[in-house]
């Protein structure tokens, strides 16, 4: 499946769609082959306004108009990822729960001893939408240019050097963390 940008053929958005259906659940034949027949919910764990919940809302509302069908999106912020993960986790495995995964699913399992779910069990991936780089970026007057003149400005200044990230456990977190 070729993917250009957002926005997918007909037929793949109808193939995407259908292995949505039955991702995680023995559907019947006839109802794959109707589906979607009722709104689905897209679940996106994080707030409104971010890039997930936009990502989500961009293509919900193009499978939305390709398969005539809503596809609502839900946001179920929380504990890192992990209620709207749970929530999806929990609700019936057919097709009609979506969740829109990113690098928080899997480093959660690393970060919480104990979570009610485990996510390579009880999450079926069905498809890649984006790939996001880490980017870092100085001030243009910050004397280091590379990513080695930055570390060796670190080693040299320890204690001088503040950090932004999207919260603990983000990957841009565990990113500079490296």
């Amino acid at each position: 499946m070729r993917v250009v940008g957002l926005f997918v053929s007909r037929v793949t958005a109808f193939a995407l769609a259908a292995s949505f259906a039955v991702a995680g659940a023995a559907v019947a034949q006839d109802e794959a082959t109707d589906y979607p027949n009722r709104p689905v919910r897209f679940v996106v764990s994080y707030p409104p306004a971010g890039t997930t919940d936009i990502l989500a809302r961009i293509v919900g509302q193009h499978l939305s108009e390709i398969l005539g069908q809503q596809f609502v999106v839900e946001n179920k912020p929380g504990a890192g990822n992990n209620i709207g993960t749970e929530m999806v986790v929990n609700s019936p495995p057919d097709g009609y729960t979506l969740l829109l995964v990113n690098p928080a699913n899997g480093i959660n399992a690393t970060l919480y001893k104990k979570l009610n779910f485990n996510v390579l069990r009880d999450i079926a991936p069905v498809a890649g939408l984006v790939r996001v780089p880490n980017v870092m970026e100085v001030n243009p007057s910050f004397p280091a240019r590379t990513v080695a003149e930055f570390v060796a400005y670190a080693k040299a200044n320890p204690g001088k050097i503040n950090m932004a990230s999207s919260g603990n456990g983000t990957s841009v977190h565990l990113s500079a963390r490296c």
